[in-house]
Protein backbone atom coordinates (compact mmCIF):
# COMPACT_ATOMS: atom_id res chain seq x y z
CA UNK A 1 0.00 0.00 0.00
CA UNK A 2 3.01 2.43 1.03
CA UNK A 3 4.80 1.51 -2.50
CA UNK A 4 1.60 2.31 -4.52
CA UNK A 5 0.77 5.94 -2.56
CA UNK A 6 4.45 6.93 -3.04
CA UNK A 7 4.40 5.83 -6.87
CA UNK A 8 0.67 7.82 -7.27
CA UNK A 9 2.36 10.50 -5.11
CA UNK A 10 5.85 9.88 -7.93
CA UNK A 11 3.59 10.49 -10.53
CA UNK A 12 1.55 13.17 -9.64
CA UNK A 13 4.84 15.25 -9.12
CA UNK A 14 5.86 14.74 -12.49
CA UNK A 15 2.52 15.83 -14.28
CA UNK A 16 3.08 18.92 -11.80
CA UNK A 17 6.90 19.62 -12.87
CA UNK A 18 6.01 19.11 -16.71
CA UNK A 19 2.79 22.06 -16.01
CA UNK A 20 4.99 23.96 -14.36
CA UNK A 21 8.00 23.77 -17.12
CA UNK A 22 5.58 24.46 -19.88
CA UNK A 23 3.19 26.97 -18.11
CA UNK A 24 5.99 29.37 -15.82
CA UNK A 25 7.51 31.22 -17.86
CA UNK A 26 3.85 32.61 -19.59
CA UNK A 27 2.57 32.96 -16.10
CA UNK A 28 5.60 34.68 -14.88
CA UNK A 29 5.36 37.37 -17.70
CA UNK A 30 1.42 37.80 -16.78
CA UNK A 31 2.30 38.55 -13.65
CA UNK A 32 5.02 40.62 -14.06
CA UNK A 33 2.32 42.76 -16.22
CA UNK A 34 -0.08 43.16 -13.76
CA UNK A 35 2.75 44.53 -11.01
CA UNK A 36 4.03 46.97 -13.65
CA UNK A 37 7.67 45.64 -12.33
CA UNK A 38 10.68 45.61 -14.88
CA UNK A 39 11.13 42.06 -16.18
CA UNK A 40 14.26 41.74 -14.67
CA UNK A 41 13.65 43.12 -11.24
CA UNK A 42 10.16 41.59 -9.84
CA UNK A 43 9.80 40.31 -6.94
CA UNK A 44 5.90 40.74 -6.29
CA UNK A 45 5.48 38.90 -9.84
CA UNK A 46 7.58 36.15 -8.40
CA UNK A 47 5.56 35.79 -4.94
CA UNK A 48 2.49 35.66 -7.38
CA UNK A 49 3.38 33.16 -9.39
CA UNK A 50 4.92 31.10 -6.47
CA UNK A 51 1.75 31.27 -4.81
CA UNK A 52 -0.58 30.83 -8.08
CA UNK A 53 1.78 27.33 -8.64
CA UNK A 54 1.16 26.37 -4.86
CA UNK A 55 -2.26 26.40 -4.71
CA UNK A 56 -3.04 25.07 -8.32
CA UNK A 57 0.02 22.54 -6.51
CA UNK A 58 -2.38 21.52 -3.72
CA UNK A 59 -5.66 20.99 -6.06
CA UNK A 60 -4.06 19.05 -9.04
CA UNK A 61 -6.01 16.05 -8.12
CA UNK A 62 -9.47 17.97 -8.11
CA UNK A 63 -9.11 19.09 -11.16
CA UNK A 64 -10.43 15.99 -12.95
CA UNK A 65 -10.24 17.51 -16.49
CA UNK A 66 -10.07 21.51 -15.96
CA UNK A 67 -6.95 23.32 -17.31
CA UNK A 68 -4.54 23.42 -14.83
CA UNK A 69 -2.95 26.44 -16.49
CA UNK A 70 -6.62 28.66 -16.33
CA UNK A 71 -6.84 27.33 -12.53
CA UNK A 72 -3.19 29.22 -12.05
CA UNK A 73 -4.37 31.85 -14.18
CA UNK A 74 -7.21 32.65 -12.18
CA UNK A 75 -5.32 32.53 -9.24
CA UNK A 76 -2.89 34.81 -9.97
CA UNK A 77 -5.87 37.31 -10.94
CA UNK A 78 -7.33 37.01 -7.94
CA UNK A 79 -4.53 37.19 -5.81
CA UNK A 80 -3.03 40.31 -7.60
CA UNK A 81 -6.66 41.76 -7.12
CA UNK A 82 -6.81 41.11 -3.50
CA UNK A 83 -3.37 42.46 -2.75
CA UNK A 84 -3.78 45.57 -4.76
CA UNK A 85 -7.27 46.41 -2.56
CA UNK A 86 -5.34 45.18 0.84
CA UNK A 87 -2.40 47.67 -0.17
CA UNK A 88 -4.11 50.50 -0.82
CA UNK A 89 -6.94 50.36 1.03
CA UNK A 90 -9.66 50.38 -1.10
CA UNK A 91 -11.18 49.34 -4.79
CA UNK A 92 -8.51 48.85 -7.24
CA UNK A 93 -9.53 51.47 -9.43
CA UNK A 94 -8.27 54.02 -6.97
CA UNK A 95 -5.35 52.24 -6.12
CA UNK A 96 -2.23 54.53 -6.92
CA UNK A 97 -0.03 52.67 -9.77
CA UNK A 98 3.66 51.02 -9.16
CA UNK A 99 6.53 52.75 -11.31
CA UNK A 100 8.77 51.32 -13.97
CA UNK A 101 6.91 50.81 -16.91
CA UNK A 102 4.25 51.95 -19.31
CA UNK A 103 1.68 49.74 -17.64
CA UNK A 104 2.21 51.69 -14.29
CA UNK A 105 0.07 54.40 -15.83
CA UNK A 106 -3.03 52.24 -15.42
CA UNK A 107 -4.86 51.50 -12.22
CA UNK A 108 -4.17 48.14 -10.92
CA UNK A 109 -7.95 46.80 -12.06
CA UNK A 110 -7.69 47.97 -15.48
CA UNK A 111 -4.06 46.62 -15.99
CA UNK A 112 -5.70 42.92 -14.88
CA UNK A 113 -8.57 43.65 -17.30
CA UNK A 114 -5.52 43.95 -19.87
CA UNK A 115 -3.78 41.35 -19.18
CA UNK A 116 -6.55 38.90 -18.68
CA UNK A 117 -8.29 40.36 -22.22
CA UNK A 118 -5.19 41.11 -24.41
CA UNK A 119 -2.66 39.30 -23.39
CA UNK A 120 -4.49 35.81 -21.88
CA UNK A 121 -7.10 36.29 -24.18
CA UNK A 122 -10.14 35.56 -21.87
CA UNK A 123 -13.22 36.16 -22.75
CA UNK A 124 -14.88 39.58 -21.66
CA UNK A 125 -17.67 36.81 -19.85
CA UNK A 126 -15.57 34.95 -18.40
CA UNK A 127 -13.15 38.01 -17.44
CA UNK A 128 -16.35 39.82 -15.47
CA UNK A 129 -17.21 36.73 -14.00
CA UNK A 130 -13.84 36.22 -12.97
CA UNK A 131 -13.55 39.63 -10.87
CA UNK A 132 -17.87 39.50 -10.51
CA UNK A 133 -18.21 42.63 -13.11
CA UNK A 134 -20.66 43.45 -15.06
CA UNK A 135 -19.38 42.47 -18.69
CA UNK A 136 -20.52 46.44 -19.55
CA UNK A 137 -17.61 47.14 -16.85
CA UNK A 138 -15.14 45.20 -18.11
CA UNK A 139 -15.75 46.45 -21.49
CA UNK A 140 -15.34 50.19 -20.28
CA UNK A 141 -12.06 49.21 -18.08
CA UNK A 142 -10.49 47.70 -21.02
CA UNK A 143 -11.27 50.66 -23.21
CA UNK A 144 -10.14 52.66 -21.11
CA UNK A 145 -6.71 51.10 -20.56
CA UNK A 146 -6.21 50.77 -24.37
CA UNK A 147 -7.04 54.37 -24.92
CA UNK A 148 -4.79 55.50 -21.73
CA UNK A 149 -1.62 53.31 -23.80
CA UNK A 150 -2.21 54.59 -26.83
CA UNK A 151 -2.54 58.20 -25.89
CA UNK A 152 0.10 59.37 -23.87
CA UNK A 153 -1.08 61.39 -20.71
CA UNK A 154 -1.22 65.41 -22.37
CA UNK A 155 -1.38 64.82 -25.46
CA UNK A 156 -4.36 64.95 -27.78
CA UNK A 157 -5.31 62.31 -30.80
CA UNK A 158 -4.29 64.61 -33.24
CA UNK A 159 -0.58 65.63 -31.36
CA UNK A 160 -0.37 61.85 -31.07
CA UNK A 161 -0.81 61.86 -34.66
CA UNK A 162 1.75 64.58 -35.95
CA UNK A 163 -0.69 67.45 -36.83
CA UNK A 164 -0.64 70.64 -35.28
CA UNK A 165 -3.94 71.39 -33.13
CA UNK A 166 -5.17 75.17 -34.24
CA UNK A 167 -5.48 77.17 -30.77
CA UNK A 168 -9.63 77.93 -29.43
Amino acid sequence: MHDRQASQDAGRAREFEAFVAGAAGRLLHAATLLTAEAPDANPRARRLLALALAHTYACWDRLRGDDPYDRARQHLALRFANSAWHQHGGPLSRARPHPGSTLAALAPQERLILVLRLYEGVAEEQTAALLGLPVDRVRVLCDRATTTLLRPPGKTARTVLGAKVAPS
